[in-house]
């Protein structure tokens, strides 16, 4: 069954919800249906099929074409889809079609003439139908129906048995299926074993398969006739028992819009050394990706998986060293530098930054208490504790500023999970007054406090290019030309470690001081060192575990991420109209657009082209507007006649580092909303796929093809 409309381009089910209306069962007026909707792959279809698995969506129809009287969107009995973009034929034909009608009806007038007089013959005529589909087809199609309405629902298809009788599961599949049974599915009774207990979750795994391999094949396609790509991976999952490395791709489509699609699931077992050529395998030789396409790719990493991911990266660059290394757009540059350090005061930040976020989505009185904490610790200064309150309702564990914001309400937080601790009132349950023992624990830790120390100071000089990073087309086209002084403020900073670490120590000792946290070195390191403990100075310690680590791998990974090839890519956003109007630049940077030299389709006149481009842009008459996005310039009409920086600007959109239209980030979002709420032992990478990519267009007779030709022995199944 299919939940938008069949009418090529039209949005319905996707991005525009109307109501759907299901073909109608009577074979003549479903063909009328079809001739008008334009889909000439649906002409050889039975009416039952297109009934039961296709959709007209409501603004395809007349006005005249509802009922009245009946309540909500109801259509005639003889309604007829008549209001479409474009015609439903060309006026040539349909003036040629109108004539052999008015011929064949004349013919037919003519014949009746002269009939008039012989005798009535009884009608054994019968009406044409299309020819009967086989029971396999049929019980196959009902089979993915089902699973397909579980996938894009998000509801796990079965549920594994924790009792000692493992053949039991809760199987919503079955349930449905049983379900079909019930309201006289005979195909599916005679497939029916009532002897056995859950006899159609023998098929679950093969038709999952199948899914996998028809979606990712839709995104693979989809992916080729872009050209281009880039590649994305997200935080490792664990998925039966095994860790698995998500993989998205963004590419522009024939419409120039970009899209970001996820493919799937990696295997993301096995050491450094060999995963990474693995991983490329399975990406080229099985899932038929043609990897010398890919012009970026950006990675998120943290904890016990980041070497691996490194080593992949690292791998992919020097086989296709035109994949730019990039930062992802979704993620903001602090949280991505610091979930890529392997210090433990830093993993401790961050885990504790997820407990609180965790926390106070528990219950909105929780977010009131804190809001009383902070009015108690800034008396003074309504101004700041409104700012900071503000602030609080929102994500800020996740901002730019995030280390910065956490520091100035440490002590408001400190104060709100003791007293939700203490209970006195026995406002909280058990289970939130424990969150909030473990907050407190971490917040009276003084590694915690000296990490936030460390890590403010050291993103305060990423925090304004960050930011700039993931605005709009003049905010990146500003980091881009700061990029260079950031890079000399962290080289400063690592060249004069010892002086900024004292600034660093001191500040975390009167924090600490105030919070009557003792300074001390952490606990594992001294059961570590039990031999040596007066020669331990917690001043050295911190500064050798993680004030000089942590400098080091910001300025390493700066270095990584903003190579210089990266640079010049960002660069080439003074392409936009409105930056090269705003810049007032009299000459085209032509050095930034050379990144692209190899891609573009014609090099000797890139220059005067450049050269047209900026005399088009660079006056704004009065009250004129002009293009200030990558989306809003790839869809100007004149376009087309700057054929060179149409092409920088496609592989300018599918660089990871650009931020995408809502619109077009819908991918990674279901995506999280799938693993956050989906329970581990119920995951599963087949239906992951297809929840997430609910619309890519299903075509049932599509996947029962696939399945025979996947699973020839199963064919006939009894």
């Amino acid at each position: 069954m299919q939940n938008h409309c069949v009418v090529p381009d039209c949005p319905s089910g996707i991005s525009d919800f109307q109501a759907l209306f299901r073909f109608p069962r009577d074979p003549n007026r479903s063909q009328k249906w079809v001739e008008q909707c334009q889909r000439t792959d649906l002409r050889d279809k039975p009416a039952e099929q297109l009934y039961r698995y296709y959709r007209l969506c409501g603004k395809h129809f007349e006005a005249s074409a509802f009922d009245s009287d009946a309540p909500g969107s109801v259509l005639k009995a003889d309604a007829v889809p008549s209001v479409f973009d474009v015609p439903a034929q060309p006026q040539a034909v349909q003036v040629k079609l109108e004539k052999e009608t008015t011929k064949d009806n004349e013919t037919e007038k003519k014949g009746r003439k002269k009939m008039k007089k012989a005798p009535a013959e009884p009608d054994t005529e019968t009406v044409q139908t299309a020819p009967e589909e086989d029971e396999d087809r049929k019980y196959l199609k009902t089979l993915f129906e089902v699973l397909l309405l579980l996938g894009e629902q998000s509801i796990p298809a079965s549920v594994p048995s924790e009792g000692k009788d493992e053949g039991f599961k809760s199987c919503n599949f079955q349930a449905l299926l049983e379900y079909q049974m019930n309201c006289g599915d005979e195909v599916l009774k005679k497939r029916s074993d009532p002897t056995k207990q859950s006899c159609f979750v023998k098929e679950l795994d093969p038709l999952v398969a199948v899914c996998e391999q028809y979606v990712r094949s839709k995104v693979i396609e989809g992916v080729k006739e872009s050209g281009f790509f880039s590649l994305l991976t997200d935080e490792p999952v664990k998925i039966s028992g095994e860790w698995c490395l998500p993989v998205f791709l963004r590419y522009m489509d024939q419409s120039k819009s970009r899209q970001e699609r996820f493919a799937g699931f990696l295997t993301f077992e096995g050491d450094a050394e060999d995963l990474p050529g693995k991983l490329l395998d399975e990406m080229t030789d099985r899932w038929g990706l043609d990897m010398s396409q890919c012009r970026g790719q950006a990675h998120s990493c943290s904890g016990t998986h980041s070497r691996k991911i490194q080593a992949f990266a690292s791998k992919v660059a020097e086989k296709y060293p035109k994949a730019i290394l990039a930062l992802r757009s979704t993620n903001p540059l602090n949280l991505s530098l610091a979930n890529s350090m392997a210090v433990p005061g830093v993993q401790l930040v961050l885990s504790t930054f997820k407990k609180i976020e965790s926390f106070f989505s528990q219950s909105p009185l929780l977010q009131e208490e804190f809001e009383h904490a902070i009015s108690i610790f800034y008396p003074d200064n309504k101004g700041k504790a409104e700012e900071l309150k503000k602030i609080c309702r929102t994500s800020w564990t996740r901002r730019n500023d995030g280390f910065a914001v956490a520091l100035e309400v440490i002590e408001a937080l400190l104060l709100c999970a003791d007293s939700v601790h203490d209970n006195e009132d026995m406002r909280w349950n058990d289970q939130i007054t424990y969150n909030a023992l473990e907050i407190s624990k971490a917040l009276t830790d003084f590694e915690l406090v000296m990490a936030l120390i460390v890590l403010k100071n050291i993103m305060a000089v990423v925090q304004v290019f960050g930011k700039n990073l993931q605005g709009k087309a003049a905010d990146v086209h500003s980091a881009s030309a700061s990029l260079t002084a950031v890079l000399q403020s962290l080289k400063e900073i690592l060249d004069n470690i010892d002086v900024y670490h004292d600034f660093f120590y001191d500040e975390a000792v009167n924090l600490a001081a105030a919070m009557e946290i003792p300074v001390k070195v952490p606990r594992r390191f001294l059961r570590k060192h039990q031999g040596e403990p007066a020669t331990i100075q917690a001043d050295g310690y911190y500064k050798e575990h993680l004030t000089v680590p942590a400098v080091n791998h910001v300025v390493s990974q700066m270095n990584d991420l903003f190579s210089q090839n990266h640079r010049l890519a960002l660069g080439c956003m003074s392409l936009i109209p409105d930056v090269i109007e705003r810049n007032k630049s009299a000459q085209p940077d032509e050095e930034n657009v050379q990144v692209f030299v190899d891609d573009i389709l014609n090099a000797g006149s890139l220059s005067a082209e450049l050269h047209c481009w900026w005399v088009k842009w660079s006056k704004k008459g009065k009250g004129e507007m002009f293009p200030c996005s990558l989306h809003d310039t790839l869809q100007l009409a004149d376009v087309k006649f700057f054929p060179n920086v149409l092409m920088v600007l496609k592989l300018l959109s599918i660089l990871p580092t650009i931020a995408l239209e809502d619109s077009s980030n819908v991918a990674f979002k279901r995506f999280q909303m799938y693993t956050e709420n989906m329970p581990d032992s119920v995951k599963s990478k087949g239906l992951a796929l297809l929840n997430v990519n609910y619309n890519v267009g299903f075509d049932l007779d599509s996947m029962v093809e696939l399945y025979q030709k996947m699973y020839p022995e199963r064919q006939n199944p009894s």
